[in-house]
């Protein structure tokens, strides 16, 4: 991916595809520039160091379809004041109230990108903790919540003794009186660990992080002191700071959930690929075409490419499809994603019932077998 030269380190260069008639454009352009940017008409500027430096400018109007068009803005670097949720709000806060409007790209300089820093793992630090190379990795959930701790580390004990290299918690699961975080937590790893102890293996669990940020930094305390290795968490639903904070101090892989992430008319590749990226995250689920979201190869390997290519340094990010996933479908998801991927499949396991530990054995022989080596 690229990002914006050095003389210009102090813009950011959005892109929007707005629907349009083509004689508004023009107008329609500024003023998103301007509730971008101030919120404000120009005539109540008085500054003009804010009229040259701060007021975000329109780079470009380009024709798309009939009255379909991309628009390219220049928006200053320091109204993001280098955090995550205000980036969120320069790039599309007041915009995305707007139906006619679609967030479609952003590029950032390389100091702006280097400040936020990106994942702190990536894919070759999950390699490393889970001992899985050459192939994809294999990803479960556990799930339905409402079940006690004792039945959910029961069913993270099956997955690991199985061989699935990464056991998350549903994003469903929070502190719930049914499965209270500490309890749950201390329960699957232990369940984790024991099988780990049994097999030789290195599954690892990540637990779900939920809450404001003070309540998501407690459980990260008791997360690691039950041994997590790895985390879970959904930034639109806690925050992208949230996720950024974390990234910064809590010394182990983020995988970040796509909840809420729909209703932000902000494009996919951008969001879960590009800006969970930058944000910290080491891996990035995402539903994949044909399962239980209506959503297109050609999205799906869009934000794949975004979270893993090249980016001024910053390490890659792994992808994960999911959303209604089986076994059989192992060998197209390995060859539209390559080995650099981890394949989810929660549900289609768990139907399988008092034959979960078979099916389980079969999504990670199926994972192997599909080109990739133990």
């Amino acid at each position: 991916m690229s990002s914006i030269p050095a003389a210009d380190e102090r813009w950011i260069a959005a892109t929007y595809r707005v629907r349009s008639a083509a004689d508004a454009i023009d107008a329609r352009a500024q003023a998103i520039a301007l509730e971008q940017s101030i919120e404000a008409p120009l005539a109540a500027v008085r500054n003009a160091r804010v009229l040259r430096e701060v007021v975000a400018q329109v780079a470009s109007v380009t024709a798309v379809a009939p009255d379909v068009f991309d628009v390219s803005i220049r928006l200053a670097v320091e109204t993001t004041g280098f955090e995550a949720g205000q980036l969120l709000n320069m790039l599309f806060g007041n915009t995305s109230l707007h139906d006619d409007v679609v967030l479609v790209d952003a590029e950032f300089p390389v100091s702006f990108v280097a400040h936020f820093g990106g994942p702190r793992f990536g894919i070759a630090g999950i390699r490393k903790l889970t001992g899985a190379h050459g192939r994809p990795l294999t990803c479960s959930a556990l799930k339905p919540q409402g079940l006690p701790p004792a039945e959910l580390a029961a069913i993270a004990g099956t997955f690991a003794r199985a061989g699935i290299d990464v056991i998350k918690d549903d994003h469903g699961l929070a502190d719930q009186a049914s499965a209270p975080f500490a309890q749950r937590v201390r329960a699957v790893q232990r369940a984790v660990d024991d099988a780990n102890r049994d097999t030789g293996g290195r599954s690892i669990y990540a637990p779900s992080l939920t809450g404001h940020y003070g309540q998501m930094a407690d459980q990260l305390v008791k997360a690691r002191e039950a041994g997590a290795q790895m985390i879970l968490v959904a930034p639109m639903v806690s925050g992208a700071g949230s996720l950024a904070a974390l990234a910064r101090g809590c010394g182990m892989p983020i995988v970040a959930h796509p909840a809420l992430a729909g209703v932000t008319r902000i494009a996919p590749p951008l969001l879960l690929g590009k800006l969970f990226r930058l944000f910290g995250a080491d891996a990035t689920i995402f539903p994949n075409a044909g399962g239980r979201f209506s959503w297109s190869p050609e999205a799906c390997c869009a934000i794949a490419h975004a979270a893993r290519a090249p980016w001024d340094g910053v390490a890659p990010m792994l992808p994960v499809p999911a959303g209604g996933m089986t076994v059989a479908r192992v060998p197209e998801m390995h060859a539209r994603f390559g080995d650099d991927t981890m394949l989810l499949i929660g549900g289609s396991l768990l139907v399988a019932r008092d034959g979960l530990a078979a099916r389980a054995r079969d999504f990670v022989s199926a994972v192997r077998e599909s080109g990739g080596k133990p």
